[in-house]
């Protein structure tokens, strides 16, 4: 494709799709890249710094392209989210980018929520794992390990909602109330309405993803979180619709939790991953009064970002939690925090969770002695002291870093354990 203002790098090669869900991945692909809004401007170079060292140091190379979305994209393509960002993205297939903030009156409701749609980023994956030496509200940070799949397109980030005093939200009120013969459930006067949508496509390709993620990375169970105890119609769906694919398409690999004590009182076969689901504001506490007994999590957008920010906060915070977003043969690595635009430009925020998504990034490449010399060289970093001011000010003796000096003490680690 031909670019108008996107500069394609010269040298390296691109990423090529071999099959639905398979990648050709050279040792010198072009990785486009979207710093983003706010604090983007720092930690979105930091993590470059430190990928581009993780690559060297396994003898491969990533030839940054850079892309607009947001403010960048406001002042040089006159609009938030350009066609040639979402379509360099799509012809390259992996990319990595920063916070985005949506200004009011946008024309999206969220900019982070447009990419994933337009490139049918149907997964947003949030692994939460505890670093040593970061620290904790919790007496034992180090149980969690937990990894949330949480489905990107649906549920009431789909938008479908109607503001008070509109005629489209008179004319959806009379149908609930007149049509479908739900005529004591809205109050009177000023209601806003939305839609919540859940399909089994959209659940069982979630769901199908958890389970097989549980498989190749030997997981012991993947738990359903909904609240169909209420919402027997969407959420309840989504438990039904998981159960089924795990009953159908997987054979001996999956058992339920239900045929696990029925028939096999607890034992579970050895190698086979343990289906079962919790209502999401029991899992909300379970996260914490039982965190060792859950691996990975598979559920709907808005409980899956309730509870992954819930596990974030074990283990000290959306600075430190990374995220990613899977469709077919695409990722696009993203940050769980936000774009903080009071610090942007001071070269002072923690960096670790860009960082720590390009890991993620670096493991869909197939890349994973770069990936575990990114994780290793972090956790040194920060357990030796040497970390940016939101750790710093809980420490004692710590030696407080800018965040393009964190990135630089990083790449000195993964030099030494290279």
């Amino acid at each position: 494709m031909d670019y108008d203002k996107v500069e394609v790098p010269t040298e390296g090669s691109k990423i090529e799709a071999t099959g639905e869900d398979e990648l050709s991945v050279p040792d010198d692909p072009i990785i486009p890249i979207i710093y983003g809004d706010g604090v983007g401007s720092d930690v979105g170079p930091a993590a470059q710094t430190v990928l581009e060292a993780a690559a060297e140091a396994t003898g491969r190379e990533i030839n940054w392209m850079r892309l607009y979305a947001g403010e960048a994209a406001r002042e040089k393509y006159g609009e938030n989210l350009p066609d040639e960002t979402v379509e360099a993205i799509r012809e390259h297939r992996v990319a990595i980018k920063g916070p985005l903030t949506t200004p009011v009156g946008a024309g999206f409701r969220s900019l982070n929520v447009a990419l994933r749609k337009k490139l049918d980023l149907y997964a947003n994956v949030r692994p939460t794992y505890h670093l040593d030496g970061v620290p904790s509200p919790v007496s034992e940070p180090e149980q969690m390990d937990m990894v949330t799949f949480r489905e990107n397109t649906e549920d009431v980030y789909a938008g479908i909602e109607w503001e008070a005093g509109t005629d489209e939200v008179e004319q959806v009120k009379e149908f609930v109330e007149e049509d479908m013969g739900a005529d004591d459930v809205i109050h009177d006067g000023p209601v806003g309405i939305g839609v919540k949508p859940i399909s089994e496509f959209g659940s069982k390709r979630l769901v199908r993803r958890a389970i097989d993620y549980a498989l190749e990375h030997d997981r012991d169970s993947v738990t359903l979180v909904h609240k169909g105890n209420i919402m027997k119609f969407t959420e309840g769906q989504f438990r039904d619709w998981g159960y089924e694919v795990a009953d159908e398409e997987y054979g001996e690999e999956v058992i339920t939790e239900d045929t696990l004590w029925e028939e096999r009182d607890g034992e579970a076969p050895e190698d086979a991953v343990v289906v079962n689901d919790r209502i999401a504001d029991n899992m909300l506490q379970q996260v914490l009064t039982r965190t060792d007994q859950y691996d990975v999590l598979a559920t709907m957008n808005l409980n899956g970002d309730y509870i992954s920010d819930a596990c974030g906060a074990q283990i000290g915070g959306l600075g430190i939690a990374p995220g990613a977003n899977f469709g077919d043969g695409r990722m696009l690595a993203e940050p769980v925090h936000g774009s903080a635009p009071k610090y942007e430009g001071q070269d002072k925020v923690n960096p670790t969770a860009i960082i720590l998504s390009g890991r993620m990034m670096l493991e869909y490449l197939g890349w994973t002695d770069a990936a575990d010399l990114v994780r290793d060289a972090v956790e040194e970093t920060i357990s030796s002291g040497r970390v940016t001011y939101d750790l710093e000010r809980q420490l004692e003796d710590a030696e407080k870093l800018a965040t393009s000096e964190f990135a630089e003490a990083v790449v000195e680690n993964i030099n030494d354990l290279a």
